[in-house]
This record gives C-alpha cells, sequence and structure tokens, in this order.
C-alpha cells in the first residue's frame, strides 16, 4: 500500500509542541548579489502598518520578477531579528500543498495528529486566532507562488494585531483583495539595479565587462531579473562576453532556451529556465473561460509592439477570426465546430492573460491597450512553427491595417497621431520579428501604409528612408517590373521630393514614368499619376514652361479616359489652377480654383481633404491677388474645417495655420504674425521635429516677422 507523503515524514514528528522561536518549512536561498529594491521597503511599510490587525500582504507580478527572493529577504530578516516568534514557509502552488503546509505547522507547533492532515491545518489556522488571557505570538505566515485565488479559499490566516501574512502569485484576481488584504505590485529592476546586479555577479567569478555592455545586455533582457540571473550565468559557464550573447539574443533563428543554462545548471536553486516559466501560466490562462481563447491571443502579442497595442488591433475582425480557429469547439459529431469569437470574447481573453501576468491590460489606455514584456514574447513566437508563424504574422498585419473592411484599426485619415505612432510602433515591431512572412506573395500593404503615414505625419525625412528600403527590397525578392516594385519607387520619389530633394525627386520620376509605360501602359491609373508627378517636380526644379504643357496634356488624357468627375481629373484641374497663378495670372487662378471648389463639393462632399485643400489655395491666392483680409477670413474659417477634420497635428492643418499668421501679418497684424508663427514653430517641433522643411520655412519666417515687429516698434518711438 502506497504510503502518504505528509504521513511518512511525520512518523518521526515529535509529539510536544516546539518551542519558540520556530520555523515550520525552508525559506529559499537568498540570490547571488540580491539587490535591495524600493518595492523591499514598500513591503515593509505596507506589512509593519499599525493597527489592531495588520492586513495580509499580496505581492503580485510576472514570473521572474523576483516576488519569491523579496518574501525570503523580509521573513529573513524578521526571523534574524527577533521580530516573529513562529515562521511559517508554504509553497503553495497548490490547494494540497496549502493544506500540507498548514498542517506540518499544526503538528510542529501544536503536536497535532500528523496522521490527519485537514485537521491539522485546520487546528493551526484556529490557534493564529487571538485569543483572550493567552500567550500572545508574534507569527509570520508566507504562501509562496500562489497559483488560483480558488485554492486560498478557507486557508487564509486570520487578521491579527499579532501576525503577519504574506502572499506572492502571479494573478491578479479581486478575490485576494479585499477582506483586509492589500497588493503589492512587483515590477522589473531599474536599469542601475539591473546594471549593478550583473556587474555583482560577473565580479563573483572574476569577470569584469565594460559598464556600456551590461547596460545594453539588462535592456535586450527587459531588466527581468530571472533572465539576467540565468544570462549571467550562461555567459559564465560559456565563457562568452555580453557583447557576443548580445549577438545570439539578436538573432531571431536561435531560440531563447538554446541561451540559457541547462536545468541543472541554474543558479540560485532555481528550478525552471525563465523560457519555461511562463509556460504554466499560459496553460491556466487559456482554460479560463472563454477557454482556449487566452494561448492564440497572446501568440498575436507576441509579434507586435511591447511597448503599447491599440485595442482595436486586437479586437477587429482580422484577430477575432484568428482567435475563432482556436476556440474551444461545444458540441460533438456533425456539429463539432468552434463558436464565432465576439469582441467582447477577445477582450475576456486579455483579461484572463492580464490576471495571469502575463500581459498588462488597460482598457482605459485603448491606443496602448496591451503591454508585455519582450521575453514573453520570444518565448511565445519559439513555440510556433515556421508555417504558424508567417500565418500569424499575415494576420498581425491585417489587423493593423484592418484590412477586412468592417473595422478601422488604422484609420485613412490619422486624425490621431498618438495612435498613428503606435501603429507604427506596432508596424516595426511586427517587421523586425517577421518581415519575410511580410513579402509573401507579395508586400503587404502595411508596409504601404506605414510609409505614407509618417509622410502624412511630416516625418518626410524617415518616410523617403522607408520607401526606399521597401523599393529596393521590394525589387530584390519579387521583380524590378512588378507593380508593387514600382509603386514603391514612386512614393520613394515622391517624399525624396518632399524632404527637399526636388532634382532627385524629378530625377527619380523621370526613370520610373518609362518603365510604368512599358509594363503598365499608357492609359493606367498609376502611369498617369507618374506623369502627374513629373509634371509637378518638373515645375519645382524650374521648368515651368515645360511643365505647364504637360500638365495640360495630362489633364485632356485624364478627361478622355477617367471622365470630368473622376478624383484624378479633378486633383489634374487643381495643379493647372494653381501653376495659372504661379505663371502670374493671380486673378485667374482664384477663378479656377473657384470653379474647381464648386465641381469638388457637388462631387466630394465639403469635408474631403481634396476639397479643403482648393478652398486653402482659393484663400491663398485671394491673398496673392491683394485681397489680404479675405484671405485671412476665408482661412480662419478652413481651419476650423482641418481641426474638425484631420485634428490639430495633422499637417495640412499645420500648413492652413501657417499660411494664416503669414496673412495676418500681410494685413498689418505683425505682433499677431509673430505670435502665430512662435505658437506654430513649438507644435512643428513636437510633431515633426527640428529638420522637416515645414519646420524651417516657419522658423525663418517668425524670424523675418519679428525683425519687421522690431523695426515697427523702433520707428514708432
Amino acid at each position: 500500500m502506497a504510503i502518504d507523503r505528509f504521513t511518512l515524514v511525520q512518523q518521526a514528528a515529535p509529539r510536544t509542541p516546539a518551542a519558540w522561536p520556530h520555523q515550520v518549512g525552508v525559506l529559499p536561498p537568498r540570490a547571488l548579489s540580491f539587490q535591495h529594491r524600493a518595492e523591499v521597503d514598500q513591503l515593509r511599510t505596507a506589512v509593519d502598518s499599525g493597527g489592531t490587525a495588520v492586513l495580509s500582504q499580496v505581492l503580485t507580478g510576472a514570473g521572474g520578477v523576483g516576488k519569491t527572493q523579496m518574501a525570503a529577504d523580509y521573513a529573513r530578516t524578521a526571523w534574524d531579528s527577533g521580530g516573529v516568534d513562529v515562521l511559517v514557509w508554504i509553497t503553495a502552488s497548490s490547494r494540497s500543498a496549502i493544506t500540507a503546509g498548514c498542517a506540518q505547522a499544526g503538528v510542529e507547533v501544536l503536536a497535532a495528529d500528523p496522521s490527519n492532515a485537514e485537521q491539522a491545518a485546520r487546528g493551526f489556522l484556529a490557534w493564529l486566532e487571538p485569543k483572550a488571557g493567552q500567550k500572545p505570538c508574534r507569527w509570520l505566515v508566507v504562501l509562496d507562488d500562489v497559483a488560483d485565488p480558488a485554492d486560498m479559499r478557507g486557508w487564509w490566516p486570520p487578521a491579527s494585531s499579532h501576525g503577519r501574512v504574506l502572499v506572492t502569485t502571479r494573478r491578479r484576481e479581486a478575490a485576494l483583495t479585499g477582506a483586509g488584504r492589500r497588493l503589492v505590485t512587483v515590477g522589473l529592476f531599474t536599469p542601475q539595479d539591473a546594471a549593478a546586479y550583473f556587474t555583482a555577479v560577473l565580479a563573483a567569478h572574476d569577470r569584469h565587462e565594460p559598464t556600456d555592455h551590461i547596460d545594453s545586455l539588462a535592456a535586450d533582457l527587459g531588466y527581468l531579473p530571472l533572465a539576467l540571473a540565468q544570462a549571467a550565468a550562461y555567459i559564465i559557464d560559456a565563457d562568452l562576453t555580453c557583447a557576443s550573447y548580445r549577438e545570439l539574443l539578436a538573432d531571431q533563428i536561435t531560440k531563447l532556451g538554446d541561451l540559457l543554462p541547462e536545468p541543472g545548471a541554474l543558479p540560485d536553486d532555481q528550478t525552471a529556465t525563465v523560457a519555461a516559466t511562463w509556460s504554466l501560466a499560459i496553460e491556466r490562462a487559456n482554460q479560463i473561460r472563454p477557454a482556449g481563447l487566452a494561448r492564440p491571443m497572446l501568440q498575436l502579442v507576441a509579434l507586435l509592439d511591447p511597448n503599447g497595442i491599440p485595442a482595436s488591433v486586437l479586437t477587429g475582425q482580422a484577430a477575432l477570426a484568428r482567435l475563432a480557429e482556436h476556440r474551444t469547439p461545444t458540441g460533438t459529431g456533425a456539429t463539432h465546430q468552434p463558436a464565432p469569437v465576439s469582441g467582447e470574447d477577445a477582450m475576456l481573453a486579455l483579461q484572463a492573460l492580464h490576471r495571469l501576468s502575463l500581459i498588462d491590460h488597460t482598457p482605459e489606455a485603448p491606443h496602448q491597450a496591451v503591454r508585455v514584456h519582450q521575453l514573453i514574447q520570444r518565448a511565445t513566437r519559439d513555440t510556433l512553427t515556421p508555417d504558424q508563424h508567417d500565418r500569424l504574422a499575415l494576420t498581425a498585419a491585417d489587423a493593423l491595417t484592418a484590412a477586412d473592411a468592417l473595422s478601422a484599426a488604422w484609420p485613412e485619415i490619422e486624425r490621431d497621431t498618438a495612435l498613428a505612432q503606435t501603429l507604427r510602433a506596432n508596424t516595426t515591431a511586427l517587421t523586425r520579428t517577421a518581415e519575410d512572412a511580410l513579402y509573401r506573395p507579395a508586400p503587404h500593404g502595411v508596409l504601404f501604409r506605414t510609409g505614407r503615414s509618417l509622410g502624412e505625419a511630416g516625418q518626410v525625412t524617415a518616410a523617403t528612408a522607408h520607401f526606399h528600403r521597401l523599393a529596393e527590397t521590394t525589387g530584390h525578392r519579387l521583380d524590378p517590373d512588378h507593380p508593387d516594385t514600382l509603386t514603391a519607387r514612386h512614393n520613394f520619389a515622391y517624399w525624396r521630393g518632399m524632404a527637399g530633394d526636388a532634382a532627385g525627386a524629378l530625377a527619380a520620376f523621370q526613370e520610373l514614368l518609362p518603365d510604368r509605360l512599358r509594363v503598365q501602359g499608357p492609359g493606367h491609373h498609376d502611369t498617369l499619376t507618374a506623369r502627374s508627378n513629373l509634371a509637378y517636380w518638373r515645375f519645382i526644379g524650374g521648368s515651368g514652361a515645360g511643365a505647364v504643357a504637360a500638365f495640360q496634356e495630362l489633364f485632356a488624357d485624364q478627361l478622355r479616359l477617367l471622365g470630368p468627375g473622376h478624383h484624378d481629373t479633378l486633383t489634374a484641374r487643381s495643379n493647372l489652377a494653381y501653376r495659372r497663378g504661379i505663371g502670374g495670372s493671380r486673378t485667374g487662378a482664384v477663378w479656377a480654383f473657384e470653379e474647381l471648389l464648386a465641381d469638388q463639393l457637388r462631387v466630394l462632399g465639403p469635408d474631403h481633404p481634396d476639397t479643403l485643400s482648393t478652398r486653402h489655395n482659393l484663400a491663398y491666392w485671394r491673398g496673392e491677388a491683394g485681397d489680404v483680409a479675405g484671405a485671412v477670413a476665408a482661412f480662419q474659417e478652413l481651419l476650423a474645417d482641418w481641426l474638425r477634420v484631420l485634428g490639430p497635428d495633422h499637417p495640412r492643418t499645420l500648413s492652413a495655420r501657417y499660411d494664416l499668421a503669414w496673412c495676418r501679418g500681410m494685413a498689418g497684424d505683425v505682433a499677431g504674425a509673430v505670435a502665430a508663427f512662435q505658437e506654430l514653430l513649438a507644435d512643428q517641433l513636437r510633431v515633426q521635429g527640428p529638420d522637416p522643411p515645414d519646420t524651417l520655412s516657419a522658423r525663418h519666417n517668425l524670424a523675418l516677422w519679428r525683425i519687421k515687429l522690431a523695426v515697427d516698434e523702433s520707428t514708432d518711438s
């Protein structure tokens, strides 16, 4: 007959109560180069706070942040200082383990009968209750690594003015709080703590590394204490440098588990590698309702930006379709089909991951609703087969661009610049981990959308670099004549010009147009667009007469091929009207834009960006034609509409502010122009940075109007 482990251990246990002070259970050994952290002081302040009953403290945080070490440090300090009479350490990874730990305490402290574990455990909890006339006992009970709040039901030590309770767990459910219990969140090392820890561990083995190398490696490991400990052990055992280890870590093909010690070589009596630390938590999260969704959700999160993923990306149709493939089916036989997944189901899956401290889910911050540690991402990606990884990458790309048309993760008009920046960061993260998949069978639209977003946000230099790389990569992976390669070249040429290199843009479009004609033909939309851009940059480059002739010829072809109401035909009319003004006929430009505006209002509507751009041009040429007051009034009305349609940080909104400031100065309000340019420049520096042409132009005009204001003030005096 099998003998219960608890009974076997207790057969030799003494049947007389232990004398105080007494310790039950074994504290984990102190980690090499243990770092004193701010959370330790927070814990001591919380646990030692006064009152008639000291509250239970629950240390919560992701696996590997050092919760157990902090709890052991607190318990060891309390024991060594004589602050407790009875110290009980229980490894609380299951309900049976909690029962056994409390029973062990009952046997040792109360001489309870070891043959009845449940009774011994209940007797110990009852003994912890303060009683009149009983000799006070200062006790501390530590329940380490509670895996499920339900396991603690009925086993919470009682509140006592003489007792303290400390719990460590990855869980964050409400069941762990309330009833006099208080959460203490344990985070990552600070960069300073991480560097100090790593330096001390290496020094203990007569190893020394440059400070900047240690700092960089700590950042690569995300300042996770367990990862730092195991990486240090691997570096020492393999006789590597921090720099060489970073190179291995940067290799996306190498699995994280291959860069950590084998189980027998783990430091500080650790039992699991950081790569395996989260596996049980993921399994538990996947069992939480709606069952089967947490794991595929974490796999999707693992390919995106660890610093913040918008909620719309993870709850759109592309993400929901992915989750539906993995949902636990219901029914049997022919009805054995997974149920559809709703946006609410996706949110519940995120909450399940949050409850197990695998992610941080903050619904009230929708643009960065989900944050995740980079090593959790790495360990999750390592579980995917190459085919799973590639298909998941395409799902993530679809989720970013909302290619299904039922959701709008990435809006066509980027009113919210913070959201756009977050989406670009997520695309960068996705490209870093799954770039190959995004080019099969052709470049995914998210690659083009990201570059356009950079340019429309005013980051024209970054947009130029993005499309230059995209054009080279697409030409190499596909074919120089592939339509996507030509489109990437087109975008590179356009943003090159917008970044200030008009000659480079002209040369690029001169090379591109013959390829468009040869591959796509003269009547193709892309060919006509290339002709339009070639004419534009020819005009900017100083070839005015030739550019006007090219625009006129293009307009005739667009009118014939596309019709008068087509967007491109209307754009061609706008270009001709603008060239008319540049050519000297300012009044003619006003008339042309007035006619164009009437047609755009009818065809596109009043809030279409092209309609608003025509109003912008009309206001500008009114001012140039001498009606400065009318231009000021028009720009003021237009600015209100730009703000409503595009938001305050969009380049077109900033451009309207620029022209309004200029017109104010020309109308005689020099002080108003100076104030407007000062405010505009501050916003351009914040949104676009110091180098784009628009920022430099605003700085230049601010200087001019300041000089004008100084001259006027000196003349008046």
